[in-house]
């Protein structure tokens, strides 16, 4: 399923204050990650697609996940609270031309355990830049969450390097080409930059961490 939901008119208030989101812990992989239990959220992409930067977007903390200028540098997964039974997951960046192939093999492995063993991941945001979507990459990753059963929203950023109409046009073909997939899958816009795609972002993890249990944040 493949929302229709345009992201350049979006208004919501977050039931959630992702702004208390706090580093609890880096895993080198799923057997040094915290008990599994309550509900996960895991974020993946190429290295260089801006998922540091979209983390630290979300959060309104400038240095929350760390940007590196070393693609694929950081192979750790990194693990972030909410509150006690919530938690957003950092997924080491990946295909980076660079990255030893042993380390690229370790990743996959530690990434197919992940994404079929983990009872409380939720759903997977997948980042991709806009100029350069659905590489085969991002494709095996999406296909792989759609066949353990997760919600998947595809996030591509850097939109506010395109004009608006290039823009729109680049995610209408993004969610045409999903459709493939049989999945539940979400497609937006994002802009670290601009904050384009941050309601839709926000709309879609209350959903998945069940936040309308949640009273709204002061």
């Amino acid at each position: 399923m493949t929302s229709n939901y345009s992201p350049e008119k979006a208004v919501y208030k977050s039931k959630i204050n992702y702004q208390r989101t706090t580093f609890l812990t880096s895993a080198p992989d799923i057997r040094a990650l915290p008990a599994d239990t309550g509900i996960e959220v895991a974020f993946a992409g190429r290295s260089n697609a801006g998922k540091s930067s979209a983390l630290n977007t979300l959060t309104r903390q400038n240095s929350l996940a760390r940007t590196s200028k070393t693609p694929g540098r950081t192979q750790l997964i990194n693990t972030f609270s909410l509150d006690e039974q919530r938690r957003l997951i950092d997924l080491p960046g990946y295909g980076f031309a660079k990255v030893p192939l042993a380390v690229k093999e370790k990743w996959q492995k530690s990434l197919a355990e992940y994404l079929t063993k983990r009872a409380s991941l939720k759903g997977l945001v997948v980042l991709m830049d806009i100029r350069h979507p659905l590489k085969d990459l991002d494709q095996d990753l999406i296909q792989w969450a759609i066949d353990s059963k997760l919600s998947v929203l595809i996030l591509l950023t850097k939109a506010d390097k395109l004009a608006s109409g290039a823009r729109k046009k680049t995610v209408l073909e993004v969610r045409e080409a999903t459709l493939a997939f049989m999945g539940d899958i979400t497609v937006h816009a994002f802009s670290s930059l601009n904050k384009l795609g941050l309601p839709e972002l926000e709309q879609v993890l209350d959903l998945w961490y069940g936040a309308e249990n949640v009273a709204a944040a002061e």
